[in-house]
């Protein structure tokens, strides 16, 4: 029997269940929903990038929010050379739910 946790943590364990084409409950995943997530992706795949840089910080902010108190991210963000939080960030991650 495999092991559940590994199979969805980690970085990789959403995209290796979308191209086995099963969710974590072991159901599979509509082809509708397959075929627009790789139609979103391919176009994703197609833009020009405005630096790593930029993404990375995207990246920490989009992620460090879900685990990471406002005040905390902010001083972590300015430590590490980053542009602080913005009102907008603010506002989506730490906002009202």
């Amino acid at each position: 029997m495999s092991d559940i946790k590994s199979e969805t943590t980690g970085g990789d364990a959403i995209d290796i269940a979308i191209e086995k084409g099963i969710d974590f409950d072991g159901s599979a995943i509509p082809s509708a929903k397959l075929e627009l997530y790789k139609s979103v992706m391919g176009m994703e795949a197609d833009r020009q990038r405005s630096g790593v840089s930029n993404t990375m910080r995207s990246r920490i902010v989009r992620i460090g929010a879900k685990h990471i108190p406002q005040d905390e991210l902010n001083a972590k963000l300015e430590a590490a050379g980053f542009a602080p939080l913005k009102d907008k960030d603010i506002a989506f991650f730490y906002g009202p739910k």
